[in-house]
């Protein structure tokens, strides 16, 4: 299931570490839900046509030397009446700059906060651009498990009781991180990049069969453990059925799809006797060296056409 996210303003300016200029506005009660940002630049000028009023508003000091040098402060306090009107959900100063009064008391008439921070601001853009995608980035929780094998990520799904955690327990024995065991909540960074991690309550806990809950990182350690990681490679646990046909040379990938991202996947038959821990590894290894530019089953397959070719 997908669920829809929000950001309330108090979290976002304890995290950037702003000043807020409108204390007597409940900055609980605002939600940003736009993780992109405005510089209002045309809007100080009149303009608000396709105005993205759902976007926080962020000044520098082009916007505050405009304002100083461009208007009268009548025509200033019109425009700030105009602009926050609009519901906006904030306004924020970089660099320190002190907000004019006429705007902290539009700020105050129309309930939006004032807010300034002292950092540059490139560089307050590009983290609040970067923080406000993270949060408010589509998201899923799936049955399955996440473990960092040689820097890939890999994500383990499979009916209750094939395997699955255990199969994580032995990757963590040979030096492998665990993310998540059972749920693994999903985010949708980018176009190309899904994070997952685990829910806090069942953050370095396995559940296993018959023994119960263990506890990863006290009885591993802190460096078999891991809070988030991109998912690489999609690995499908199943029963060995002798009938079906597995995939036995890998000239071309089958894909997953989470979060309208295809993903590499795998689909591995579980039968007594095969060491799941060794596929894995290979099957993380194997998919870097692709991603590299080496596809073995595309050189065995060179080698064998050039051999009939001969």
């Amino acid at each position: 299931m997908q669920d829809e996210y929000n950001v309330s303003l108090t979290q976002f300016i304890e995290k950037m570490n702003l000043k807020n200029h409108t204390p007597e506005i409940d900055t609980d009660k605002i939600f940003i839900t736009d993780p992109d940002i405005n510089r209002p630049a045309l809007q100080l000028a009149g303009f608000f046509e396709h105005f993205d009023n759902t976007r926080i508003q962020i000044c520098g000091n082009v916007e505050h030397a405009y304002l100083a040098d461009m208007h009268t402060r009548d025509e200033n306090i019109e425009i700030f009446d105009k602009l926050f009107s609009h519901g906006i959900p904030c306004l924020v100063f970089c660099r320190d700059i002190q907000p004019y009064d006429f705007i902290v008391d539009a700020g105050n008439r129309h309930g939006i906060p004032v807010l300034t921070s002292s950092a540059t601001t490139s560089s307050f853009v590009h983290e609040t651009v970067r923080y406000l995608h993270e949060e408010l980035a589509p998201r899923i929780s799936m049955h399955a498990v996440l473990v960092d094998v040689f820097g890939e990520g890999l994500l383990i799904m499979g009916d209750s009781g094939i395997g699955k955690s255990e199969a994580a327990l032995e990757l963590i024995k040979r030096g492998h991180r665990l993310v998540a065991d059972d749920v693994v909540e999903i985010k949708k960074i980018s176009d190309e990049q899904l994070i997952g991690q685990s829910p806090e309550i069942t953050r370095h806990f396995i559940e296993l069969r018959g023994i119960g809950i263990i506890d990863v990182k006290t009885m591993f350690g802190v460096e078999c453990v891991k809070i988030s990681q991109q998912i690489d490679l999609v690995i499908k646990l199943e029963e060995w059925n002798k009938d079906a046909n597995y995939d036995r040379l890998g000239l071309s990938d089958n894909y997953t799809e989470i979060l309208g991202t295809k993903i590499v996947s795998h689909s591995i038959p579980i039968r007594p006797g095969r060491n799941l821990a060794i596929i894995l590894e290979s099957a993380a290894v194997n998919h870097r060296q692709k991603k590299m530019g080496y596809n073995a089953a595309q050189e065995m397959y060179n080698r064998v056409t050039k051999g009939l070719k001969g």
